[in-house]
């Protein structure tokens, strides 16, 4: 079972420094991260997604950092995505079926108004309390859902699209 861990905060810079403590979480094995994403809304209501792919201390491929943050996009973007296409629909379509209803996206779209930031983990495991602990101090709002190993692999092939014929 993995999670998938929002913390939704008031500004960037308090999303940033959860960013990093997430990050110092991993490295103690608090946390085990398949996915990490900052998610900002600046005033003008556009959306950022930086994933780890771009700063140090997580063993994540550029590829599973892109991966990783269009599942983040789909997550908050949709329905007001402007790329609509048979990928698109099949994904949100996957992220359905793994628990991630309309409803925890729409959620999770509330969290992020204008001037707003969010950390989004995706994480194999997670050790409560001292995650907890660590991340009471930053504050925001948690919110959380679990998906299955077969889900999460179901959506890893689903963003990998169709092998190519060799």
């Amino acid at each position: 079972m993995s999670e998938l861990i929002i913390l939704g905060y008031e500004d960037r810079a308090v999303a940033d420094r959860a960013f990093a403590e997430v990050q110092r979480l991993n490295k103690d094995h608090v946390v085990e991260l398949s996915g990490l994403a900052v998610v900002s809304v600046d005033e003008d209501g556009k959306t950022h997604v930086d994933t780890p792919a771009r700063t140090d201390g997580i063993a994540m491929s550029a590829t599973a950092g892109a991966l990783w943050g269009m599942v983040f996009g789909i997550l908050i973007l949709t329905p007001g995505i402007g790329v609509v296409g048979a990928a698109v629909g099949g994904l949100i379509g996957k992220l359905q079926q793994m628990g991630v209803d309309s409803k925890f996206r729409e959620k999770v779209r509330e969290l992020l108004r204008p001037g707003s930031a969010a950390v989004v983990i995706l994480a194999s495991s997670v050790t409560e309390d001292r995650f907890a602990a660590a991340m009471a101090s930053f504050g925001g709002e948690v919110l959380k859902t679990s998906l299955s190993e077969q889900g999460e692999r179901e959506l890893a092939e689903q963003l990998a699209g169709p092998e190519d014929a060799a």
